[in-house]
């Protein structure tokens, strides 16, 4: 699908769902507390709704790709087939502390990710509303060096003022045979932070108006080097009564992704 087609699609969507608010009122309707699919990354077409990034940008040498994988509708493939079986997006590559000749001193190494992109309409951006959900659900898998696996962070941006801020959380993972998991972190645990810092003025997210989710891995703040492979099914809104592993915590430290060369 082209890029306009896309546009024109998001637009027609945003059009028939105010339509259908309108004519439901939905206002004086009970909150829906089913759960919401915010991102699936299941065929090319999903791809294409994300951007990667990584320290190799600014001077750094790490790696990193995203791409779709089949062998996730394999039911040979074991813990790596999804049920029910369908293609998965691999984020994958190198992570490396180093710096291109000539970027030494200049830029901090050790970081890469990616995120789905804005979606503009003709009727503004848009945007997810989250606000009567309590957890973020993401159903992964993760492979690469053991050494790399405890480095991977999930981040948040909403339609807020200030458009560097993102919250972020740790992902915690229970599985260490690369199968697959659903992980559930609660919105309010998110940690506020502007340009790879923590902000000492916490606020709570502004859960109505969603805009941008992404993963990221930090080398950098532990000083870890290695191949590193995720693989993602989808990324939901839910509520307790769909929460079925328990949910993990720890502060953040801060993200180095979309940081500028120092």
């Amino acid at each position: 699908m082209s890029r306009l087609s896309q546009y024109l699609n998001r637009s027609s969507i945003v059009m028939r769902d105010g339509a259908s608010r309108m004519l439901r009122m939905a206002g004086a309707d009970e909150p829906s507390r089913a759960p919401i699919t915010l991102l699936t990354l299941n065929s090319r077409e999903d791809m294409s709704r994300f951007a990667i990034g990584c320290d190799s940008d600014i001077g750094g040498t790490s790696s990193a790709k995203i791409e779709l994988d089949e062998t996730s509708a394999d039911p040979k493939a074991g813990v790596r087939a999804l049920q029910p079986l369908r293609p998965s997006a691999k984020f994958w590559g190198e992570m490396r502390l180093g710096a291109k000749p000539g970027f030494e001193g200049r830029v901090r190494g050790g970081y890469a990710g990616f995120r789905s992109q804005p979606r503009p309409t003709l009727f503004g951006e848009m945007v997810d509303d989250v606000s009567n959900h309590r957890f973020l659900a993401l159903r992964v898998r993760v492979g690469g060096s053991p050494r790399t696996r405890n480095s991977y962070y999930v981040n948040i941006q909403t339609d807020g003022p200030i458009t560097s801020d993102l919250w972020q959380h740790r992902i915690f993972f229970n599985r260490d045979d690369g199968g697959w998991e659903d992980i559930f972190i609660p919105f309010d645990n998110f940690v506020l932070t502007n340009t790879g810092e923590i902000q000492n003025d916490q606020m709570a997210m502004y859960r109505e108006r969603l805009r941008t989710i992404g993963v990221s891995i930090l080398g950098g703040n532990s000083g870890v080097e290695g191949a590193f492979e995720l693989g993602v099914d989808c990324i939901r809104a839910v509520n307790e009564e769909d929460v079925t592993a328990e949910p993990k915590s720890e502060p953040s430290r801060g993200t180095q992704w979309q940081r500028q060369p120092v």
